[in-house]
């Protein structure tokens, strides 16, 4: 019987064994090894493409969107400014006295959806003019300054908490804030400066720049089918400061506004470099965020307070908010 017993557990243990192993191919091992280069930026954008400039504004402007009708949306953290672009024409929507948004994305029911640095998340509706505080504590504390914020395609919402933390003090935190909820949920904790969110085009990574070390960080999602998958460094980068707001594009290519380097980072599903689009030479260097629209890429500039686009080969991920 003893026997009987120690032959079972020994094909139990050979079973999973051969699982996990079986499991790692499927997530590790998907392409082959290239016989020359990767990738080149050309794949991105073709070496004509120009930079255009959209519109100039003041404070410091964050948080790019479009909404339904093809209007640009953003934010101004030191002004507490809410920014409109519509027919080329920049415009003040709102000021809170004593607010500083820094991160915005669109529900799908219109409203625009605000990360606060005094600890916030509000939603603002564009046709009543009404702001309503969606989460301001986790655990019955006050949140630390918030950052940026991604939907998901059920529309849950990812959103990062860095104030407080840096490269020697690693306490930053990402939430998850399930639909229809006022109640966050921790997803991760222990990262240095969590600044910018995006989630994979498969829905099945949450990539987080963890601004204070130069990297991006690849965490399972809430949602990940297989979750033996660990998070890891998805890319390490070099000078300026560290990556800040993200994009995705429909082939699942990661776009990264490089802060204080003057230029977007573009990586593969796998982490692989394109290469990097450099600003134009009269603009600066404080590349924030990013985001696409009608086959153009738009980048914020927060020195000269610029909007920048560029027209590229892919096709960027369409946002909760716009589906």
């Amino acid at each position: 019987m003893k026997k009987r017993a120690l032959a079972v557990t020994v094909l139990i243990i050979l079973s999973l064994i051969t699982v996990t192993v079986v499991g790692a191919k499927a997530l590790y091992v998907t392409k082959p090894v290239p016989k020359g280069e990767r990738h080149s930026i050309s794949e991105i954008v073709h070496p004509s493409s120009q930079w255009e400039k959209v519109a100039t504004g003041s404070g410091f402007m964050e948080g790019i969107n479009f909404d339904r009708s093809g209007n640009i949306w953003m934010v101004s953290p030191p002004t507490g400014e809410i920014i409109k672009v519509e027919d080329d024409k920049l415009s003040i929507v709102e000021k809170y006295v004593g607010d500083l948004p820094v991160g915005t994305k669109f529900h799908k029911d219109g409203r625009l959806f605000i990360t606060d640095v005094t600890g916030k998340l509000y939603a603002y509706d564009p046709a009543t003019r009404q702001r309503t505080t969606i989460v301001d504590s986790y655990d019955g504390k006050p949140l630390n300054g918030l950052n940026d914020l991604v939907f998901d395609q059920a529309g849950g919402l990812y959103f990062t908490e860095p104030m407080g933390s840096s490269a020697t003090k690693p306490i930053g935190r990402v939430f998850y804030l399930p639909p229809n909820s006022k109640e966050p949920i921790l997803f991760q904790e222990g990262i240095a400066y969590p600044n910018g969110i995006a989630i994979s085009a498969n829905g099945q990574r949450v990539y987080i720049s963890e601004f204070a070390t130069n990297r991006i960080i690849s965490v399972p999602s809430k949602d990940a089918k297989d979750a033996r998958e660990t998070p890891f460094v998805f890319g390490q980068f070099e000078g300026g400061i560290g990556p800040d707001g993200l994009a995705v594009d429909t082939e699942g290519n990661l776009y990264v506004a490089h802060f204080q380097a003057g230029e977007i980072v573009v990586l593969d599903a796998s982490g692989f470099k394109y290469g990097t689009i450099r600003l134009p030479k009269d603009a600066e260097t404080f590349t924030t965020n990013l985001t696409f629209h009608n086959g153009y890429l738009y980048v914020t500039e927060s020195l000269k307070n610029e909007v920048w686009r560029i027209k590229v080969k892919k096709e960027g991920l369409q946002p909760y908010g716009l589906q």
